[in-house]
């Protein structure tokens, strides 16, 4: 049995790995920036006749982690398992994006998942043993247009992982990446909207013909469950022997073979004629 701390849990990969790190005997703090949110993940627990400590933690302030890390430790002595979830959306053209939502997005993707694992590492590195689960994103191999501030952000979080692997596997602490394509959660409703992103923008007929062409795409209006990426984060932690990285869902598996199999001109190409986006 370990010790799970999560981050992002009221919604989501984080609720549902929660309940199945919980599922599978685990002792799962599953955090959250606001634990007056936690009725969906105590629902959920619930029904699946299991229980998760819920602990607030908010990634983006320091000392919130720091308090949550060292309430864990003092309640379970240990932690096995982190998963760093929690996520922040955004999408609009680069050009239309101010500095304070890109800086809000940078801070909860990146800075929030370095606070979390330089609050944790140090424990795992004394213990010996221990497993960092980054949930990264099909974007951060794949951008498309107007999805470039988070693209950039999760691009971050596939170097930061590639760095903690080597740095981290000497002291017997693995660090895997998980990379979702589209799946069915409330991650959407909780993108930044751009402020400046309007009708009045210069790229709002872009982006509408953009959107009208992505619909076009075969399954484009289906979402998987996105208890399949649940899974994916729970097998991973466990695995004795685990992937540095994860595509889950069938479009992040498409994409991400294509583009790790072509060219970046010939990727663009496939790309373009798919979608048929600019003449």
């Amino acid at each position: 049995m370990s010790v799970v701390l999560i981050t992002g849990c009221s919604s989501g990969f984080g609720k549902l790995a929660a309940v199945e790190f919980a599922r599978r005997g685990d002792t799962v703090f599953a955090s959250m920036r606001n634990a007056a949110k936690s009725g969906p993940l105590l629902d959920a627990a619930k029904a699946a006749s299991v229980s998760v400590e819920v602990v607030e933690l908010d990634v983006t302030d320091a000392r919130s982690v720091d308090a949550a890390v060292a309430d864990v430790l003092r309640r379970a002595g240990r932690i096995d398992v982190l998963v760093n979830n929690a996520g922040l959306g955004i999408h609009g053209p680069l050009e239309d994006s101010d500095d304070d939502e890109v800086q809000r997005v940078f801070d909860t993707n990146v800075f929030g998942l370095l606070r979390v694992t330089r609050a944790v590492a140090p424990h795992m590195r004394a213990q010996g043993t221990g497993t960092i689960v980054n949930v990264g994103s099909l974007a951060g191999k794949v951008t498309a247009p107007f999805g470039g501030v988070y693209s950039a952000s999760k691009h971050a979080v596939e170097s930061i992982s590639d760095a903690l692997h080597f740095e981290l596997h000497p002291f017997g602490v693995r660090v895997v990446l998980v990379e979702p394509g589209g799946f069915e959660t409330e991650f959407g409703a909780n993108r930044v909207m751009q402020r400046r992103f309007t009708e009045g923008s210069a790229y709002a007929e872009l982006e509408r013909r953009f959107e009208e062409r992505t619909s076009r795409l075969p399954g484009a209006g289906e979402r998987a469950d996105a208890q399949l990426v649940a899974n994916v984060i729970v097998d991973a932690a466990k695995a004795e022997q685990p992937k540095r990285r994860y595509l889950v869902g069938q479009d992040a598996e498409m994409i991400g073979g294509l583009h790790k199999q072509m060219s970046d001109e010939d990727f663009e190409k496939a790309m373009r004629t798919a979608l048929d986006f600019w003449e």
